[in-house]
C-alpha cells in the first residue's frame, strides 16, 4: 500500500471514530440536560432514598404511558445456535449509525434489516447491537449483532422471528416510568448506583422447550456499571441481568 492509500485509510478511520465519539458526547449531553428536570419529578421519599444511597439518575425519565399488550412470537432463527455469518466484502463500520447507508449496503445481505433498530447502549466491544422492533418498540431479547473489527463490519448474527396474532391479549396502560423507577431506587438499587438510561420496550424469558414465546411491555433501566434492570410495565415485577449476560436476580429486594 502506498502513502496516498494509507493516508486515505487513516482519514476514513478518524472520520468514523469522530462520528462515534460525537454521537456519544451528544447523547450524554442531551441526557444530562433532560435529566436535570427528570429526577425532580420523583416522589420526595424517593429523592430522600437517592440522597441516602447516593444514587444518581443521569437519564431523562420518560413520561409516555401507552397502552400495550403482550406479544407472542416464534423463532425462525436464533443467533446463539449458529456461527457469525461473514459479510463479504466487509463494510465500513460507520454505516451502523447511518440508517440509509446501512440499508443500502447491507439490506441485500441481512434479511428483514428494516425491522431492526440500533441500540447504542446495548453494544459491546466489537459488536453493534440492534433490536427487532414491534409496534414501534424494541424487543430487548430479539437482536441483530453486527461484528466489527478495524473499522469494518465483518460478520453478523441474527434472531429472526414471526409475531403471532394477539387475540386474547388485551392492551393495558403501562406503569409510568417515574413510578417504576421510584420503586427500583427505594427497594433494589445498591449504594452509589447511577442510572444512565430508561427505555420502554418488550422483554420476557426465552424458553428453549417451548415453540411459542411471550414477551411483555417492560421498562429497561441501564446502570453505569453495565447492570440491567427490567421492570414489568404492567405488574411492576423486577428482574436484573449482569453485564456479562448471566441472570442475576430473582426479583427479591436488595438488603
Amino acid at each position: 500500500m502506498n502513502w496516498r492509500q494509507a493516508k486515505s485509510v487513516l482519514i476514513l478511520a478518524f472520520l468514523a471514530l469522530n462520528v462515534v465519539l460525537g454521537y456519544q458526547l451528544w447523547r450524554d449531553w442531551s441526557q444530562r440536560i433532560n435529566a436535570a428536570a427528570g429526577w425532580t419529578s420523583l416522589p420526595p421519599e424517593t429523592q430522600q432514598a437517592m440522597r441516602q444511597k447516593q444514587i444518581r439518575v443521569d437519564a431523562p425519565i420518560p413520561t409516555h404511558t401507552p397502552q400495550l399488550s403482550e406479544l407472542a412470537f416464534t423463532f425462525l432463527v436464533r443467533r446463539e445456535e449458529g456461527e457469525p455469518i461473514p459479510v463479504n466484502p466487509p463494510r465500513n463500520s460507520r454505516i451502523a449509525f447511518l440508517e440509509k447507508e446501512l440499508r443500502r449496503e447491507l439490506g441485500g445481505i441481512i434479511p428483514e434489516l428494516d425491522a431492526y433498530e440500533l441500540d447504542p447502549a446495548a453494544g459491546r466491544d466489537g459488536v453493534f447491537v440492534f433490536h427487532r422492533m414491534a409496534n414501534g418498540w424494541p424487543m430487548f431479547g430479539v437482536q441483530l449483532e453486527l461484528h466489527h473489527r478495524d473499522q469494518k463490519i465483518t460478520a453478523y448474527r441474527q434472531d429472526r422471528i414471526v409475531i403471532l396474532p394477539s387475540e386474547g391479549m388485551p392492551a393495558r396502560k403501562v406503569l409510568p416510568a417515574a413510578q417504576a423507577v421510584a420503586n427500583l431506587i427505594e427497594k433494589y438499587l445498591p449504594f452509589g448506583a447511577v442510572i444512565r438510561e430508561i427505555r420502554l420496550g418488550y422483554h420476557g424469558h426465552i424458553f428453549d422447550d417451548t415453540e411459542t414465546q411471550v414477551t411483555a411491555p417492560t421498562w429497561r433501566v441501564l446502570l453505569d456499571d453495565g447492570e440491567i434492570y427490567y421492570i414489568h410495565a404492567i405488574s411492576g415485577e423486577v428482574s436484573a441481568e449482569k453485564s456479562a449476560g448471566t441472570a442475576a436476580a430473582d426479583g427479591s429486594p436488595q438488603p
